[in-house]
């Protein structure tokens, strides 16, 4: 089982790269990021609106947040301004850092149950693979974005994760 240390690990290394990916994001131009590259949400743009989408539906599960008004299908259009899209991920990783904060052992081996949208079913499984799925949602696509925001000629800082989280920041190490 993970642990609630690896949760604010994570959760550190999910703002910093999100910080990371939309400042090189920021160097292109709105057509560069809105280009159809192949990715499963097609454009730079789009998957980083999915992120946002999905972080914010996974949260709405964890920590109570408001669940977005739209369907999985439509995600990459759930927020069509740049300007808004970056201040909605600013807040959902202030949020995220701060829910991962307060978790506990106990709380990550209780059952979280949901309707999931996808398969239409009341689902139950323990929190901590749910979270697990989580983050691990979160490293998928925004490696995907890499890609295409490198493919784009926007060059991003390091993405590796025991250069990017301080780790005697989080009291994780001494």
């Amino acid at each position: 089982m993970i642990s609630p240390d690896w949760c604010r690990m994570m959760a550190a290394y999910n703002a910093e790269m999100n910080r990371r990916l939309y400042a090189a994001a920021d160097t292109l131009d709105d057509a560069a990021r809105r280009a159809d590259r192949g990715g499963f949400w097609g454009s730079i743009h789009g998957t980083l609106s999915h992120l946002v989408w999905g972080d914010t539906t996974w949260m709405s599960r964890f920590d109570g947040w408001q669940k977005p008004q739209v369907a999985m299908k439509d995600s990459p259009q759930l927020l069509a301004d740049w300007s808004m899209m970056k201040a909605a991920r600013l807040e959902a990783d202030a949020g995220i850092v701060a829910w991962a904060g307060g978790l506990t052992e106990s709380r990550l081996a209780a059952p979280l149950v949901w309707l999931s949208g996808a398969t239409q079913r009341q689902v139950s499984m323990p929190l901590w693979i749910t979270v697990t799925h989580f983050f691990n949602h979160q490293t998928h696509h925004r490696g995907q974005a890499h890609a295409m925001i490198t493919a784009a000629g926007a060059t991003t800082e390091d993405t590796d994760l025991p250069w990017v989280v301080d780790f005697q920041a989080l009291g994780l190490v001494p």
